[in-house]
């Protein structure tokens, strides 16, 4: 069955995110780093009154930090915070249907804690994630 999924680009990869956990899509303005904190977090933002962490998601998913100023993210709650996702690019929501990973595809570490599946579009495998896999701290359900 089709569900929902926010189609966005992550380091030249396309990703999905299930619908469900997105609460909205912004552009994060200033981000003010905080000390003492996991790499990943890349600090705080003042979103509709209210201040979100923002997270590297490059980082998050082991990739190396490349220096660059993003200001698009998923929005997401986490254990009841919400949590802005730096992404590269946001591309569409669409209805895909939702298949397991196979037992053979490789996937680094950070990689096969976040991915909870895939979607195929325009026959384009594409990784779903799991916002709470990119939060450090939290333990994301599996499905």
């Amino acid at each position: 069955m089709a569900e929902l999924f926010l189609i966005a680009e992550l380091a030249g990869r396309r990703v999905a995110f299930p619908s469900a956990d997105v609460e909205s899509v912004v552009d994060v303005g200033q981000v003010v780093p905080v000390p003492r904190v996991a790499p990943e977090v890349a600090g705080v933002a003042a979103l509709r009154s209210r201040v979100v962490t923002v997270i590297d998601s490059r980082v998050a998913l082991g990739m190396p930090a490349d220096g660059r100023t993003r200001k698009r993210a998923v929005v997401a709650g986490v254990d009841g915070h919400s949590y802005a996702l730096l992404v590269d690019a946001l591309d569409d929501v669409t209805p895909l249907e939702c298949l397991s990973m196979g037992s053979g595809v490789a996937l680094e570490p950070k990689w096969r804690r976040a991915v909870c599946g895939l979607v195929e579009r325009d026959g384009e495998p594409i990784p779903v994630l799991r916002p709470a896999a990119l939060v450090p701290g939290s333990a994301p359900a599996l499905d």
